[in-house]
């Protein structure tokens, strides 16, 4: 048992969740975009199950007594699990069928079931199921003794037969997963306007919902009695065998061709089988306990590409727009102009936060090192990144244009390590050298380097670090910092980082960087100590954090002992928080809220007073056990004042927001928090991409000039 007091980290990560599902039921929210935060809670909700949940179960197996520092039994905490996230999905359901649904078929959007479709839909979608689907279909018997092969995360129905002789017979089959899930109903259009804008109505019909309807036509001479649809979660949790090295790959390919196979830890139904139910339950082992009851269409993840559904099937889609955010296009503050991006980094810091701005700063400074003749070599970390992606296609042209280019591929990036195999590959092929990660450590710090040759034939190093994955598609839905600089300092560190990665280059110790699993949480305890040390009464210390997790206990005492102390600590932490803020003599001059929006917030940004010469950082870590002890992780300072003071500003601009932020309470709830009076409600994202606007605009203003008057005399 702590001898502090701490939040459980599962329980606390599954009111982050609620707090998305808060967002879902905001009416100012378009609708469609209150369907994709629907949507967003099943997907975590499958992660969570997977990766989180799955290590309870272990650890229930392995009969271990405390599962976290809370004290908490694994066994009761399964159980208070259960409770709270059938509780959350409860709520989530009640409110799909009983607000998103009529107000989307109100504006023109219905999603339909069996019962709604008329005789013409239905004998639409009868031809469909034939010509479309029926080929598709494999039916697979359940045997007393043999249960069938149910993959991970895939959508199944499961039918209760009866034979001509009476006899009972159970029996399965996967949905399809290359053909839509949305089927659009045909019919007249119904136009609510005579104009040009009018509204189209659109009917949509499950897949799954069809397979049920005529599924009879699977099983000849039995007659359907019951049916359902059902998904099965199983363990990700599961590691590669890190002893493998003579053949990392191949073990790591295992264990992916396990995953869709390994053990069942929840089980999601919709439709009421009572029979059918239990069959399920006994032929994947698990109880009520793991068994969550959907009171609508399962696999809510499914449904975010639904707007892109849509898109593609209607051609003049007036609808569509009124459904979804206003478009904020990423705003390009750094265009390519006569000057190369060297000169550019050169001539100072610069400073990027995505999805405000735009990505292609970093697409350019991998594109024009792969092209430039000068570029000697180009060294990169890739944890996470798009199928298509830009950046890998520079390094493998880089590669081909004879430059070294080292890479390395953190291939235990759970859920991207196919993709990141298969790039691997692809960059071995070139000609690159890439290594696969380190050894029982995830390498999870972005960073990239530059060597290139300048004119004067002097070598000079050009350096990207970020908080966000190289990642061209999620850096228009994540909200991350970066930093390119020609620092000396940072440079020269960030060479010693790359040779500890792929070379026997022992471990460094840096001034500037600080790297987990080696003096990160040691820096970090330093500073927030350093912190104390330099608090006054007059001048009392100052910490604000921006991170996506906090459960460290280390960090969590020493933010205890810096509140005991008179430092006021704002924290901005979007998902896990298992410190108690507001505890009188503990922690009441700490305050955590956590902001939620359009984008999901995952940069990471430190700020400390220091007596007033103040200190901010960026990081690839959050303050979590995995990522101080079991991850390579980097922390950089920002030196240029220039750069210092919007950091200051973002920072402070999280808590001014009043329209999708929440306060953590000692009770563990948290609390929405609204505008005062008659304030308008006031968007952190909104103010940031404002004052972006605002950049680009003065960029692009010509300045004026005052006109100096002169006499002119004539020649003579």
């Amino acid at each position: 048992m702590a001898e502090y007091p701490f939040f459980n980290r599962e329980l606390s990560w599954i009111e982050f969740n609620n707090r998305v599902l808060q967002e879902a039921r905001k009416p100012h929210t378009p609708l469609l975009e209150r369907l994709k935060f629907l949507s967003i809670v099943s997907a975590n909700f499958d992660e969570f199950f997977m990766v989180r949940v799955a290590a309870v179960k272990s650890a229930i197996r392995q009969k271990e007594l405390a599962f976290d520092v809370t004290g908490i039994h694994p066994a009761a905490l399964l159980e208070q699990i259960s409770e709270r996230v059938k509780k959350i999905i409860s709520v989530q359901y009640s409110y799909l069928m009983k607000e998103i649904w009529p107000s989307l078929a109100k504006a023109g959007l219905e999603i339909t079931s069996p019962a709604d479709w008329s005789p013409q839909e239905t004998r639409f979608l009868e031809n469909y199921f034939s010509e479309n689907i029926f080929v598709l279909l494999t039916p697979l018997r359940i045997e007393e003794d043999a249960f069938p092969s149910v993959g991970n995360l895939q959508i199944h129905c499961a039918f209760e037969l009866e034979a001509e002789d009476g006899a009972q017979r159970f029996a399965i089959t996967q949905v399809p997963r290359n053909t839509t899930r949305f089927i659009r109903l045909p019919g007249e259009e119904q136009a609510q306007a005579a104009n040009a804008a009018e509204i189209q109505k659109i009917r949509i019909a499950l897949l799954e919902d069809v397979i049920l309807r005529f599924a009879a036509r699977l099983f000849p001479g039995n007659r359907v009695r019951s049916s359902l649809v059902f998904k099965v979660t199983r363990d990700a949790d599961s590691g590669v065998d890190e002893d493998r090295q003579e053949d990392f790959l191949a073990a790591m390919e295992e264990v992916l061709a396990e995953r869709h196979n390994s053990t069942p830890v929840r089980l999601t139904i919709s439709g009421k089988a009572p029979i059918l139910t239990a069959i399920l339950k006994k032929g994947l082992e698990l109880g009520e306990l793991d068994t969550y009851h959907l009171q609508g269409p399962i696999d809510l993840g499914g449904f975010h590409e639904l707007a892109a559904e849509i898109n593609n099937l209607i051609p003049q889609k007036p609808m569509i727009s009124q459904l979804l955010d206003k478009p904020w296009p990423p705003i390009q503050l750094h265009e390519a102009s006569e000057s190369s991006i060297w000169e550019e980094i050169e001539s100072k810091d610069i400073f990027l936060h995505v999805p405000y701005e735009s990505f292609d700063m970093v697409v350019r400074f991998i594109e024009e090192a792969a092209t430039d003749p000068d570029v000697l070599s180009i060294k990169m970390t890739l944890y996470r990144t798009s199928g298509d992606s830009p950046i890998i296609k520079s390094l493998i042209k880089a590669a081909r244009n004879r430059k070294q280019v080292a890479v390395v591929v953190e291939l235990k990036a759970r859920f991207d390590e196919e993709r990141n195999i298969t790039w691997a590959s692809s960059l071995e092929q070139a000609g690159a050298i890439v290594t696969y990660g380190v050894a029982r450590l995830k390498v999870h710090a972005k960073a990239a380097l530059v060597v290139r040759k300048e004119k004067d034939g002097s070598i000079r190093k050009y350096l990207h670090l970020s908080t966000g994955n190289y990642n061209d598609r999620t850096a228009k839905l994540y909200s991350d910092f970066s930093l390119f600089t020609v620092n000396e300092d940072l440079c020269r560190e960030a060479s010693f980082f790359f040779n500890m990665l792929t070379g026997y280059s022992s471990v460094q110790t840096l001034s500037v960087m600080a790297i987990a699993p080696f003096d990160l949480k040691k820096r970090l305890l330093a500073l927030i100590d350093r912190e104390i040390k330099r608090s006054t009464a007059e001048t009392p210390g100052l910490i604000f954090a921006k991170l996506n997790a906090l459960a460290d206990p280390e960090i969590i005492e020493a933010l205890y002992a810096a509140s005991q102390a008179g430092v006021r600590i704002q924290l901005n932490v979007r998902g896990i928080c298992a410190l108690i803020p507001g505890l009188p003599g503990l922690s009441d001059r700490i305050e955590v809220r956590s902001i939620l929006g359009r984008y999901l917030e995952h940069g990471r940004m430190i700020y400390f007073a220091n007596g007033g010469a103040e200190e901010i950082y960026l990081s690839s870590a959050d303050w979590l056990p995995r990522n101080m002890d079991r991850r390579i992780e980097l922390m950089f300072p920002i030196f240029d004042e220039s750069i210092r003071k919007p950091c200051k500003e973002i920072l402070w601009t999280y808590f001014k927001d009043t329209s999708h932020a929440y306060r953590l309470l000692p009770s563990g709830s948290w609390e929405a928090i609204q505008p005062e009076g008659h304030e308008k409600p006031s968007s952190a994202q909104e103010i940031l991409y404002n004052r972006v606007k605002k950049l680009a605009r003065a960029i692009q203003t010509p300045k004026e000039q005052l006109t100096v008057r002169r006499r002119f005399r004539s020649a003579r």
